[in-house]
């Protein structure tokens, strides 16, 4: 790639707006937004004149005939994904797709191989782990500060009224665990190594949610490490921590727990430390949504850089494929009630 790169973005919604303000902070690294897509044409209108894009489209297949184009990014909704992106890497364009990768497995793996087979690069913006306080975690870890981990809790629990900005959630009938079970199985599979088999339970705790709001998961690790995976939008806690993730990590040298308010401690050989790795407000950014928008700069900054080096980035396809395998065991889990083992590619 060369150093300025023309980046498209198809999708202009809700959590859209924190992508466009991403590129548009990363200019400092060659980036220019040169064109966005939205079969809502006002949506399409008001992001080119926000974020000063020269073109706006309603028709993906216009803007790629259209424009020179050298990453796109795709976020709408999971249904589109597969049709989006089998045009896009058709087309030889570096592309980025918004989780959850798709609908269901089937069409993860049809986007992955073709990718794979044309040579593109193609990446999930996966963004959980890529929150400062969950960067930091992997740098602790890949110090060896408390060894390799053996055991965990990934914990990510609200009341926040999630319906309220994206409100066609409610109608989904694979609900929590397609929207946040994505994020907190990518964590566990980040922090102790690819899933041997889980089992899951899922409830429905709002009568309004069509799917479940509520799913616990325990994984068993390749390595042997054991987790507790959680992810609820029917919790009744006080405080509402949201939207934060709470992480507790136990290793042979000692523990690392990530606490409400972006406390982190770290336990080695009976002495305790603390950290507060909390991102700073972008200038764009509004809490408490700050963690989430700082780390979604950071997914693509991580992304540009994985693609210009002609690397595969950690959020690869492949490897969500790895995440979302474990999202469709836990599916099958809890209506099988025994343990699954995750597809392989």
């Amino acid at each position: 790639m060369a150093d300025r790169i023309g980046v498209a973005v198809v999708g202009c919604g809700f959590f859209a707006q924190n992508h466009l303000n991403a590129w548009r902070d990363l200019k400092r690294e060659g980036v220019e937004l040169v064109a966005v897509c939205d079969i809502d044409k006002s949506k399409a209108e008001a992001a080119a004149r926000n974020f000063n894009v020269p073109k706006a489209y309603t028709d993906l297949d216009e803007m790629l005939a259209r424009e020179k184009i050298g990453l796109i990014d795709v976020v709408t909704r999971v249904e589109t994904h597969k049709e989006q992106v089998l045009k896009t890497v058709a087309k030889g364009i570096p592309t980025i797709v918004q989780k959850p990768f798709g609908f269901d497995l089937g069409d993860c793996r049809a986007m992955t191989l073709a990718a794979k087979k044309a040579g593109v690069p193609l990446a999930v913006h996966e963004n959980f782990r890529f929150q400062l306080p969950l960067r930091r975690i992997t740098e602790l870890l890949r110090q060896g500060v408390i060894g390799e981990p053996s055991w965990g809790r990934i914990s990510f629990r609200t009341d926040y009224d999630i319906y309220k900005g994206q409100p066609y959630l409610a109608n989904e009938t694979r609900f929590v665990i397609n929207d946040l079970g994505v994020h907190v199985c990518d964590v566990a599979r980040a922090y102790l190594g690819e899933v041997e088999h889980l089992t899951a339970e899922t409830q429905r705790r709002n009568p309004k949610a069509k799917g479940e709001d509520t799913a616990t998961m325990m994984m068993k690790h390749k390595n042997g490490a054991v987790s507790m995976v959680e992810c609820t939008y029917g919790a009744h806690l006080v405080p509402d921590v949201f939207p934060q993730t709470l992480i507790e990590l136990e290793g042979p040298k000692g523990s690392i727990i990530l606490n409400a308010n972006y406390d982190l401690e770290i336990a080695v050989e009976g002495k305790v430390t603390r950290e507060h790795p909390e991102s700073d407000v972008l200038p764009w950014a509004a809490k408490p949504w700050h963690v989430v928008q700082e780390s979604v700069v950071a997914t693509c900054e991580h992304i540009l850089k994985a693609f210009r080096a002609g690397k595969a980035a950690d959020v690869s396809a492949e490897d969500n494929f790895k995440t979302f395998a474990c999202c469709e065991a836990a599916y099958q889990s809890a209506e099988s009630h025994k343990a699954v083992k995750p597809e392989a590619l």
